[in-house]
């Protein structure tokens, strides 16, 4: 007797089927590119929490990653429930496709304490530029004096110079003379109304 395969009901399971291996993290794509971020990872989480615990959910609004969520779970039996379940499933008029992810989550990571923070390779030019002395450009900017002769001199000379009052203080005496007076007159001003 010969068996035939029933296609599947869900057109997201259709066709090739996934060879990265099971994960804790689900990767989902298809999902609505007009709702906002709050409300996306807050319907994700209502809808995934109901096959395990969700640790944390990942949806950026870049132009790169619109319309994608990555939903990390407690261990990769529910992982494997949410997404038998919820692949294909119609989420908000657009049906979900669900993998997992490629690589393990930043959260599983540092659960597990392998997190190692990522290191971005700096540029050749800045490597064969970075000494440990500043060039001109970077003194005259960051106020580290120039390394030219005639502009070294100029402020080793004006340090020996005593520096000059800028502007004249007015002593304390003629402000408590002043504020005498305007007591004075206010006091007689007083004494005039009652009589």
């Amino acid at each position: 007797m010969a068996t035939t395969q029933i296609p599947s009901r869900h057109p997201a399971t259709r066709g090739a089927v996934s060879s990265v291996a099971p994960n804790q993290t689900l990767y989902l794509s298809g999902l609505p590119d007009k709702l906002q971020k709050d409300d996306l990872r807050r319907c994700l989480y209502c809808l995934c929490s109901t096959h395990g615990p969700v640790l944390d959910i990942v949806a950026l609004k870049t132009a790169k990653m619109r319309g994608q969520a990555h939903v990390t779970f407690k261990d990769i039996q529910c992982a494997s429930s949410a997404m038998r379940a919820l692949n294909g499933f119609e989420f908000f008029g657009k049906p979900m496709k669900i993998q997992y992810a490629k690589s393990k989550s930043d959260t599983i990571a540092k659960l597990d304490g392998t997190f190692k923070i990522p290191t971005f390779a700096q540029p050749e030019e800045a490597e064969a530029t970075s000494d440990d002395q500043p060039t001109d450009l970077q003194r005259a900017v960051f106020g580290a004096p120039p390394t030219a002769g005639k502009a070294a001199a100029e402020p080793a000379a004006s340090k020996d110079k005593p520096e000059e009052p800028k502007g004249v203080k007015r002593g304390r005496e003629e402000e408590e003379e002043e504020e005498e007076d305007s007591d004075g007159s206010a006091m007689e001003m007083e004494e005039s109304d009652d009589e």
